[in-house]
């Protein structure tokens, strides 16, 4: 019978803020942000904001593992660590906080544990640090040896390893070294670093009953720090036994997690899980130095014994092998003043609390309504209808969508899905800028994370951030600019979740529609055509899933003969949304309306359209300097009046039309064309939609991170568009 575990507590909502509250206590070089609960940062005391002249390392997860993280802050580790609540991954505005807290203009580096929700997370505010112009580096940390060689993603757990990796960033930062060299030292010791771990106990949780899967003479091998089952339970064994079977299995040869051989140098971590006496821990040392040496023929440099990250209450311990030269050895022997690596605690304590810093004003804040209806540009009605179209569309499949998932996974992704497709339409109408393209997709970020929730509801948010990003760099938005938004976001869900093509996943569906939409647009296709074009390949990319074996998410856990015949149902939402989306901005494009524009045809916004797609029209540079046009549309030129056309007081425009090149006379801005096509399907052709649909030069850079942040080591794109013109 389970009992309730006991445990020296108040309330186990509170146990990690009250830990914080209690190291800054015990340790003066430590403060924390204060802004409990929400907020969990723990950060140096001699880090000013915004004047620190090193490279700022930041590092964090779920709390129950201390002194991990908060614990290694000081001089010569962390400058700051976040924490989550108990096993559960930081949310990304605690993370950010602590970039701003501390980083300076020699960046920041983030070192995170290969866990989905950290990896997402921390990548997620990556991304939004980035635009905001902190420099930023993200290296993961898997140095788990206990399992085989994972399928697909998931990769290797970062376990006590971490710690050292903490060590040699942080020497690396405190010596000087350019946020670059910091990252590249880190990444390389991450590199050479494994552990393993054998429990006696599972962990409790604050507040729940103990577990009773391990019996009083069985032990478990490869225990994960969060309880995760291991590789074997088997009966209690010697800890002279226990040593002998983790360093074979660190050092095999068969899974070569270790580039160690006989005649290498290493450092050697004895690290306990949280309940192991340290008495234990150091008859397991005695055990695993000479069996280095003699067993091996590998020399131990340095060894370190103590519980550095624990799993709460565990009993056991992990070993941890690091292959060691002049440099690492350099950085681990570095002074620290961190009070877990362990060092005293001298100095003078400065107050525990510092205000949180204020983050860039977003472009509604929270809470925020528009003061009045905009009066939407001609721009911002399509978009307004692409958006209200893609959320449409996910209503009306809910219910597919769960039938779906509840074979391939938890059954809630059409539910979820529609929780943000209504909170989109709730807000569209009273909080996105439409006519500022790039503010409307980040605040479409901001309602998806807020209503829903899990790795989806941080995917769709990185999506967004990550076109943001991409598009508020430029002063004018055309197709090509969107191509480049939609190619960055798919980037950024690759990185961050690790995902790539064939992995069965949305990213099955994005990235067709990306290529498609760059190869068509480079071919010479209109933007609506390519747009449609690119969501065919998207439909068909998401169908494509139902012969996918899953490499990611919860379908990567289920057998294979159950997920045949069924498609993933993160592709089919992808492809339902972005399909619905391309058919609105052609249905707007395409319907005839005689009905005169609001702002006239050579009004600010129409102007400013047709100036916006002139400046990116490859040869637009005029011979005679009097005039603008519009050259590269098969059918369609438009002259401007370069120099003296003041924008918004002109009320006439000359326009050629079609191969004949006879001239269509110049008409009042409150009227139609007199030809056979309507005004608006007039300007439409002109302008070919190149104000207002997504654009195609930033798959290429962004699309070579996918193997360094997502785990991958190629990207494939499976479907290729063959040349329409």
């Amino acid at each position: 019978m389970a009992l309730q575990g006991k445990k020296l507590i108040n309330s186990p909502s509170d146990v990690v803020t009250e830990f914080i509250e209690g190291l800054v206590e015990t340790y003066p070089g430590l403060q924390y942000l204060d802004g409990f609960p929400q907020i969990k940062v723990v950060l140096r005391a001699d880090v000013a904001r915004g004047a620190y002249d090193k490279v700022a390392v930041i590092s964090g997860g779920g709390s129950g593992h201390e002194p991990t993280h908060a614990g290694f802050v000081g001089p010569g580790m962390l400058t700051a660590a976040v924490s989550g609540d108990v096993f559960t991954s930081p949310p990304v505005d605690s993370i950010l906080a602590a970039i701003r807290a501390v980083t300076g203009p020699m960046g920041c580096l983030l070192i995170v544990k290969n866990y989905t929700g950290d990896r997402l997370n921390f990548g997620l505010a990556a991304e939004q640090a980035k635009s905001e112009g902190y420099k930023m580096e993200m290296v993961i940390v898997g140095d788990d040896c206990a399992l085989p060689t994972p399928r697909g993603i998931a990769g290797r757990r970062g376990l006590a390893g971490t710690v050292l990796v903490h060590k040699v960033a942080g020497a690396a930062a405190d010596a000087g070294l350019s946020l670059a060299e910091v990252a590249a030292e880190a990444k390389h010791a991450s590199e050479v670093v494994g552990t393993m771990g054998v429990a006696l106990s599972v962990c409790t949780l604050p507040g729940q009953v103990t577990s009773d899967r391990l019996g009083p003479e069985q032990m478990e091998l490869g225990l994960g720090i969060h309880g995760e089952p291991g590789v074997a339970v088997v009966e209690l064994q010697s800890v002279d036994v226990v040593v002998e079977h983790v360093l074979k299995q660190i050092l095999s040869q068969e899974t070569q997690y270790l580039p160690i051989t006989r005649g290498s140098n290493v450092v050697l971590l004895i690290n306990g899980l949280g309940a192991t006496p340290i008495m234990e821990l150091m008859i397991a040392a005695r055990k695993a130095v000479p069996e280095l040496q003699l067993e091996y023929g590998i020399a131990v440099d340095r060894v370190y014994t103590g519980s550095l990250m624990t799993s709460l209450d565990m009993a056991g311990f992990s070993i941890t092998i690091m292959r060691s030269d002049e440099n690492i050895l350099q950085r681990l022997d570095a002074p620290t003043k961190a009070p877990a690596w362990p060092v005293g605690s001298e100095g003078n304590r400065p107050p525990a609390k510092i205000p949180i810093p204020v983050p860039p004003s977003p472009s509604v804040k929270d809470d925020e309504i528009l003061a009045e209806p905009q009066e939407l540009s001609k721009q911002g009605c399509i978009l307004e209808a692409a958006i209200e179209a893609g959320a449409k569309e996910i209503i009306n499949i809910k219910d597919s969508l769960n039938e779906w998932d509840c074979k391939v996974g938890d059954g809630d992704c059409g539910t979820t899905m529609y929780r943000g497709a209504t909170a989109i339409l709730e807000d569209m109408k009273k909080r996105y800028p439409m006519n500022d393209s790039a503010g409307t997709i980040n605040e479409i970020g901001a309602t998806v994370r807020k209503v829903m929730g899990g790795t989806s509801g941080i995917l769709y948010d990185i999506i967004c951030k990550a076109a943001f990003a991409s598009l508020k760099q430029s002063t004018s938005i055309g197709a090509n600019e969107w191509a480049d938004a939609l190619e960055a976001s798919v980037a950024a869900v690759s990185k961050y979740g690790g995902a790539s093509a064939g992995y069965r996943t949305m990213l099955d569906a994005l990235i067709p529609a990306s290529t498609v939409l760059k190869q068509s647009l480079k071919a010479g296709d209109d933007p609506v055509t390519a747009f449609i074009a690119s969501s065919e390949a998207a439909s068909a990319g998401a169908e494509s899933t139902k012969q996918m074996q899953a490499k990611a998410g919860r379908s990567s856990y289920i057998s294979p003969d159950l997920v045949a015949s069924v498609p993933d149902p993160g592709a089919m939402a992808a492809a339902a949304w972005y399909c619905a989306a391309a058919h609105a901005v052609k249905s707007k494009l395409h319907a005839s309306d005689n009905t005169p524009d609001p702002h006239g045809y050579a009004g600010e916004e129409a102007h400013q359209q047709l100036r916006r797609c002139g400046d990116r029209v490859e040869g637009l540079m005029e011979p005679y300097p009097g005039l603008q046009y519009l050259d590269g549309f098969p059918e369609i030129k438009v002259v401007l009046r370069a120099a003296d056309v003041a924008v918004g007081t002109y009320d006439k425009v000359a326009v050629i039309c079609d191969s004949r090149e006879e001239p269509v006379a110049a008409v009042s801005e409150l009227q139609p064309f007199d030809v056979d096509m309507s005004w608006e399907e007039q300007l439409e052709s002109c302008i070919q939609g190149d104000a207002f649909l997504p654009g195609a030069n930033a798959l290429q850079s962004s699309i070579t991170a996918i193997s360094k942040y997502g785990g991958a080591h190629e990207v494939v794109l499976s479907l290729q568009c063959s040349n329409r013109r």
